[in-house]
């Protein structure tokens, strides 16, 4: 790791670990859109799937988003970003 950060290339790991959960969750894979979003160090993930689809992958009570965010931050980390962000946009 270089005193600038983690390479960007590393943020696009990020953007498809999403699109790999996000795809196995969800009746319409082809839909599924994940980007990275403009940040300053820290990466922010969106990701916009068919409205039929937000629940499964907001999960009851919001678990399911929480852990894809858990599984986010984890990577983030070995990626070497202090953290990273999960935006689920609707």
């Amino acid at each position: 790791m270089s005193r600038n950060g983690p390479p960007p290339q590393n943020a696009q790991l990020l953007v498809e670990l999403v699109e790999v959960l996000a795809k196995a969750l969800v009746d319409h894979p082809e839909l599924v859109k994940v980007s990275k979003a403009r940040s300053d160090r820290t990466p922010r993930v969106e990701l916009a799937v068919e409205p039929d689809d937000v629940g499964k992958v907001i999960g009851k009570d919001g678990r399911t988003a929480q852990a894809m965010r858990v599984l986010v931050n984890t990577a983030a980390m070995k990626l070497g970003f202090g953290r990273a962000f999960l935006d689920i946009l609707d």
